[in-house]
């Protein structure tokens, strides 16, 4: 017989109980979606703004109007599984440890970093998602069909553009679940929140913009390779809007950079959380 929890289908369970209490309170889950849609339209209204000045964005270097949009939409989409899935749980690992629940986590037979990641879900984020698929295919096809110089979407790109989204969301979720096991050294850690968007706001723009002057290069550097942050949203963004792979050999090495550091976030994080735990003390204690 195994004793190992079958882990997809705890995850199942864990989503559909979410999506039943989201739906239990109709008003409330289409109120958050309605106001999840308007901070993302006011969003589109500004750099629609921006692109009625300029035609592209970081010097002439290929994000023009639609590029752009596909970069926005590709946001959205590593957003909005983020604080689907990981947010709401991420945000209450520092009570679990103030009131003393996280005792009754590390006691259960399952993994309790997973058990901790997947236990909630807040549907109405995925709200941003189906925008970003419609944001998406009308990007594209304007892409497509620009003249003289169409983009062409290969199947390499159709195939890599969600893998790297995948990999976009797990370096944000290990940069994530890293801050909060610092809840445990920190105690109630309430500024996990705002250092995360702190953190995030610079994976939001293209990284051309950080061209052409020292501190600009500097801070490239450091959201590139000490944290990986540039590479969460630009990479797959690149893929399908460029497309990257034909561009120069940077790029490729910035497809592959982005991989390894997936894993190393992966690994580090997951060291991190451990290693916390060894700290902790339970309520009882």
């Amino acid at each position: 017989m195994n004793d190992r929890p079958a882990y997809f289908s705890v995850a199942y369970i864990f989503i559909r109980n979410s999506l039943i209490r989201d739906l239990s309170f109709r008003s409330n889950f289409w109120i958050e979606c309605v106001a999840s849609m308007s901070w993302v339209l006011m969003n589109l209204g500004f750099y629609l703004l921006i692109f009625s000045f300029t035609d592209s964005i970081g010097d002439g270097t290929g994000w023009g109007k639609y590029e752009f949009f596909v970069f926005l939409s590709t946001a959205l989409f590593i957003n909005s599984l983020v604080q689907t899935f990981f947010m709401p749980n991420i945000q209450e690992f520092s009570e679990l440890i103030r009131t003393g629940r996280l005792d009754f986590a590390l006691v259960k037979p399952i993994d309790t970093q997973f058990l901790i990641s997947f236990q909630k879900v807040n549907w109405p984020s995925m709200s941003n998602f189906f925008f970003g698929i419609a944001l998406l295919i009308f990007s594209l096809f304007q892409l497509t069909q620009r003249e003289p110089t169409p983009v062409v979407i290969s199947f390499w790109a159709v195939i890599a553009y969600p893998i790297f989204i995948l990999c976009g969301v797990g370096i944000l979720y290990s940069l994530m679940i890293a801050l909060a096991a610092t809840s445990i050294w920190l105690g109630r850690n309430q500024s996990l929140y705002d250092f995360w968007f702190y953190i995030t706001s610079f994976s939001r723009y293209p990284m051309e913009i950080y061209n052409g002057s020292m501190l600009g290069e500097t801070l490239q550097l450091i959201f590139t390779f000490a944290i990986p942050i540039l590479v969460v949203i630009n990479v797959p963004a690149r893929i399908m809007a460029q497309p990257l792979g034909i561009d120069s050999a940077s790029n490729r090495w910035l497809t592959i950079f982005a991989v390894v550091a997936t894993v190393f976030s992966l690994l580090a994080s997951r060291w991190v959380f451990k290693k916390s735990l060894l700290s902790y003390r339970s309520a009882s204690s």
